[in-house]
């Protein structure tokens, strides 16, 4: 008998496959029950009781380790683990001795309580959300439990393997019939989010065929040609979702889809923040935010000759921008002022380190069109216009990023708001981090420039105009981020009123709604977090230091060195309150802030 040359290194393949499909025979293909209890290894039992930094330390690296585990978001086996890890940590808290914790203790009791609840709220609106996508990738979980069965060693069998992707060319093909047929439908919302949710799809398509593809060569035999079709269906379908389903086509890069979580989401989120309030109540406090601030810009407009158009007043100060290039020292500069202003008014202490160790990048063009004003953080990012850019789009960059709106918000980046944030919640509580809420970071570091008006920071009708400008932006993004979410404002609408109330430049108007509503960096109270949590500083600074209780540097250093936390919390902490284990969201900062300062 002829034996073919290639025979032993085949059957070789074929064996370790089968082993791969077999190994180890204790494990099986179904999901293993999910057991999580740390008082199973002693801990919690020692002497010295529920000490509450360790126990956050203990719940966040816990949390991290399921999360790197699971790595796909939208493995279904990620959320049992994740609802069964918060319902632990409940019955975890539910055996502290509360009674005995310190005003600290409490608090971060409380803070992680509410944390829990906001992660079962989260999973079971996104529960919601995959079911309205159900019908549209109804082949979603055949990729994923490819995906589940490798993360768990459970290998796969060559063959198999290819009869299983091949499967899914057909199942995508006769769903791309239904819909050009028009008896698959869905809201334009839902098409977006469906097509996001398929591009995610090949990617872990890709990477679950990645892992086998070459090393295993009978799998590279079955399975190759299977993979390539499937892959081209997927990434065809998600096109047909955009521009069939959510009605955007692929080429198209202006038109904003967004996806309303409704009020029920909307209230969940604002008592996971603290927050005693509705979403109407804040929309009208915005709007009556929005209205004094207008009112001073026609005040500001009449100084500079524009009698009551303050749009015409704006343009002016819009069109007072450096040349391209010299942006980067013009930026440096203006934090210089800032920290000059700090020092003379003995605002806030700030660690020669942290004087020494901020630095900037460029941000580059594709990012602009998300975020066309520069960011802080662990350094300054400096959006300008750049050589590949639109006549159009040169003019809108310099004009948004003028002087005086840069001189306005550069200290919301660096020091003393993001930068200084960063470096301190790295140093004090930083066990707190557990609690990252956007109310304290955006609203510590908006807060910054509502004090810096009210302390004379501005030094003209153009620096006020300035930071006018972001004040009325602030205000505005409660007012159309709650109104889209509650179903009430269109992105489109959103982008004019951006537009017409505030000021904004129709490109970058288009681009804050698109980081608002385009993208997954941002919750839905994120926009709404600037104003609200800056105008609870405001109101604890009143009842702080005002009153004279504190000074103004004793009050500022004392709330970077309690770590971050939901601003109620704070307040809780330098009251020395011993909060009650039933205690919910109460403080009506509205009915507690003074009176703004007007035109100087």
């Amino acid at each position: 008998m002829r034996v073919s040359y290639f025979a032993p290194a085949v059957l070789t393949a074929m064996l370790a496959s089968t082993m791969l499909a077999q190994t180890p025979a204790a494990r099986t293909n179904t999901e293993p029950e999910f057991r999580y209890d740390p008082r199973a290894e002693g801990w919690l039992t020692h002497a010295d009781g529920f000490n509450m930094p360790e126990v956050l330390r203990r719940f966040s690296t816990d949390r991290q380790t399921l999360v790197s585990y699971y790595d796909s978001r939208l493995s279904p086996e990620r959320a049992k683990a994740l609802d069964r890890f918060a319902q632990t940590w409940l019955q975890l808290l539910g055996q502290a001795p509360f009674d005995s914790l310190s005003v600290d203790g409490r608090v971060d009791w409380l803070l992680l309580r509410a944390r829990l609840h906001e992660d079962l709220h989260r999973l079971a609106e996104q529960r919601g959300r995959r079911s309205e996508m159900e019908p549209l990738i109804p082949f979603a979980d055949s990729i994923l439990a490819l995906d589940d069965d490798l993360r768990r060693m459970q290998f796969v069998t060559a063959a198999d393997a290819g009869s299983q992707v091949d499967r899914l060319s057909g199942d995508i093909g006769k769903l791309t019939g239904d819909i050009n047929a028009g008896r698959l439908k869905a809201s334009p919302a839902v098409g977006r989010r469906a097509a996001h949710t398929v591009e995610i799809l090949r990617h872990t398509l890709k990477g679950w065929r990645d892992f086998y593809n070459g090393y295993d060569p009978m799998f590279t035999w079955w399975v190759e040609e299977p993979w390539k079709r499937a892959d081209a269906a997927l990434d065809a379908y998600a096109t047909l979702l955009g521009e069939k389903i959510a009605g955007v086509r692929a080429s198209d890069k202006d038109t904003i889809i967004g996806d309303p979580v409704g009020r029920e989401a909307l209230q969940n989120a604002l008592a996971a923040e603290f927050i005693p309030y509705a979403p109407e109540e804040l929309i009208a406090q915005a709007r009556t935010e929005l209205a004094w601030c207008q009112a001073e810009m026609v005040r500001n407009a009449r100084q500079l000759g524009f009698g009551d158009d303050w749009h015409k007043a704006l343009e002016h100060v819009k069109n007072d921008y450096v040349k391209p290039g010299e942006q980067p020292a013009m930026v440096r500069d203006l934090e210089y002022q800032a920290l000059d202003f700090l020092r003379q008014r003995d605002l806030i202490t700030v660690p020669e380190a942290a004087l020494n160790l901020w630095r900037m990048e460029m941000m580059s063009p594709e990012r602009q069109r998300i975020s066309p004003f520069f960011l802080g953080g662990d350094l300054l990012t400096v959006s300008y216009p750049t050589s590949g850019m639109t006549h159009e789009q040169k003019l809108m960059s310099m004009r948004g990023n003028n002087i005086h709106y840069s001189r306005a918000t550069v200290f919301h980046e660096m020091i003393p708001g993001h930068f200084l944030q960063w470096y301190m919640n790295e140093r004090y509580r930083a066990y707190r981090g557990a609690f990252d809420t956007p109310f304290w970071e955006e609203g510590w570091a908006f807060y910054w420039e509502l004090l810096l008006w009210d302390q004379g920071f501005p030094r003209s009708p153009e620096d006020r105009i300035g930071m006018l400008f972001w004040r009325m932006h602030r205000a505005a993004r409660v007012i159309f981020s709650l109104q889209f979410h509650l179903g009430r404002m269109t992105a489109t609408e959103a982008v004019d009123f951006l537009v017409n109330e505030v000021g904004h430049e129709r490109q970058n108007a288009a681009a804050e709604v698109r980081r608002s509503f385009e993208t997954d960096e941002y919750g839905p109270l994120y926009q709404c977090a600037y104003e609200l949590g800056a105008l609870q500083f405001r109101a604890l600074h009143a009842e702080l230091v005002d009153s004279g209780k504190m000074t103004n540097r004793q009050f500022h250093d004392a709330v970077l060195k309690l770590g971050i936390m939901p601003v109620e919390m704070v307040r809780a902490s330098l009251r020395g309150e011993k909060l009650p284990e039933n205690f919910t969201a109460r403080w009506k900062f509205y009915d507690e802030l003074p009176a703004p300062a007007g035109d100087r």
